[in-house]
């Protein structure tokens, strides 16, 4: 197996917060009254926590010292103008609209473009975008390409399939697809990135079809640091000219800029059409704020623009990827399978291989991110039939997800190597008796992103023998 070194921090450490691991008794006492749901646990409770690298970052001297700026002003404020000045300049686009996060840009984006029946093509939805897309009375569609299901190295398994995405179009008329989506990087398959050949392609039949064609962009700069790493042609490029091109594909862009944007909070629309940002900015006024706030505090928006700078710098990026190939790498000698390759913001285990004695209709990743948590004070998440489940509302028959997985999101610029050879180390003694882990099935859930809110009942061995 190839051996990774982990990668020399571009960064001191000038700031600590303690953390501390609960006895097992009560980790099993906090499962419990969690009803089993990782979500309801409290952070405090947590020794190391890969729920999400969304907002949970550590900031840099330079975006502390940026908060000091936050002009607060409710109308005009200076922060903003320079916020946008720094998003146009990536996205080349006219018109920006800030959000608080992601999944508001989603909301208001989606509520002006869609209507009832309408379908939106995507590479793979995250579960934000599926849901706000459900919810607006849209079709979400997973266009994952072919390679995305086959165990090699491919660098550019985030590519959308062109093939499928033209016959969709042909079948069901551009009329009934006002826009298509493409996620970078690909978070639902493994955190893959997409390459530019790729974008080319999509943009193209979009635009051949008069179809809106829109990123999310929330890991823009990992995407284009993969471009240029993988992709001939690139190499000689920078960050900042890479992801300039990827955007001028596009008709726009939504971002939650607590990835890429390496902030607590916030997001926006890029776009450059005129008569849709006004549609969008009148529905962000009565849902979010004034359009120089977008639900954004004045702080946020100055860390927004200062990470935005930031995230293309190539030294840490170079970092940040060799990170979580350092990590797939011990998690993969502990024993447990993962997607490859590694991607740019977390290790996705397959937890359907992992634990194939657990169908997907009792969860197996739900039972594995479970013992993450009771054997070592690790907090993961299931990206698998829970999240990406559930039941066609006009069928009634209940469906699984592509894959059982287990997503392991690591914060930028905050966890060293020791913390992730703990987590390896807990998945190899998982690996030891997981032979002895049980399914789950849900007592209780919501009809959308049932997984934030569900209860859970972990099911004993007479219970999996009788299902």
């Amino acid at each position: 197996m190839k051996e990774h070194k982990h990668p020399s921090e571009p960064f001191r450490i000038k700031s600590v917060e303690p953390i501390a691991l609960l006895p097992r008794a009560a980790r099993e006492k906090v499962l419990k009254r969690a009803r089993f749901n990782i979500f309801k646990v409290k952070a405090e409770e947590i020794y190391i926590d890969l729920l999400t690298d969304s907002g949970t970052g550590a900031m840099s001297i330079d975006q502390w010292a940026a908060l000091m700026r936050g002009d607060e002003s409710y109308a005009g404020a200076r922060s903003f103008y320079r916020f946008e000045e720094t998003v146009k300049d990536i996205t080349g686009k006219k018109f920006i609209v800030p959000t608080h996060q992601g999944r508001v840009a989603e909301n208001v984006f989606f509520s002006s473009v869609l209507k009832k029946g309408d379908y939106v093509p995507n590479n793979t939805h995250f579960d934000t975008t599926r849901a706000n897309v459900i919810h607006k009375g849209g079709e979400a569609m997973d266009m994952p390409c072919p390679e995305a299901d086959i165990e090699d190295d491919n660098p550019f398994k985030g590519n959308i399939d062109t093939q499928r995405l033209e016959r969709f179009i042909e079948e069901k008329g551009a009329d009934k697809v006002p826009v298509v989506f493409i996620t970078v990087t690909n978070n639902s398959t493994g955190g893959q990135p997409v390459s530019m050949a790729n974008i080319i392609e999509a943009s193209t039949i979009c635009h051949r079809h008069g179809i809106l064609f829109y990123y999310d962009c929330a890991r823009f700069a990992e995407n284009a640091y993969f471009i240029k790493r993988y992709e001939s042609g690139y190499e000689g490029k920078t960050i900042k000219e890479i992801a300039q091109e990827m955007f001028s594909y596009v008709d726009g862009a939504l971002m939650s800029a607590k990835k890429d944007g390496l902030a607590s909070m916030g997001g926006f629309v890029a776009l450059s059409d005129e008569k849709l940002a006004t549609k969008i900015t009148e529905l962000l006024i009565v849902i979010e704020g004034f359009p120089t706030y977008g639900g954004m505090s004045g702080r946020d928006i100055e860390a927004v623009t200062a990470g935005l700078k930031e995230v293309m710098n190539e030294d840490y990026l170079a970092y940040r990827v060799g990170q979580l190939e350092y990590f797939g790498n011990v998690i993969e000698q502990a024993g447990a399978p993962i997607i490859k390759p590694t991607g740019g913001h977390a290790i996705f285990i397959n937890a359907g291989k992992f634990l194939p004695h657990i169908p997907p209709e009792q969860f197996p990743g739900q039972s594995l991110t479970v013992e993450l948590y009771r054997e070592g004070g690790i907090r993961g998440v299931e990206i698998g039939s829970i999240m990406f489940g559930g039941e066609d509302p006009e069928t009634g028959k209940k469906y699984n997800a592509p894959k059982e997985l287990v997503r392991l999101a690591v914060p930028r610029r905050v966890y060293t190597a020791s913390h992730l050879d703990y987590v390896a180390e807990t998945l190899r003694k998982i690996a030891a008796r997981k032979g002895e882990l049980n399914g789950f099935r849900i007592t209780k859930e919501a009809k959308l992103l049932r997984h934030f809110t569900a209860e859970f009942e972990e099911m004993t061995s007479e219970q999996v023998e009788v299902s």
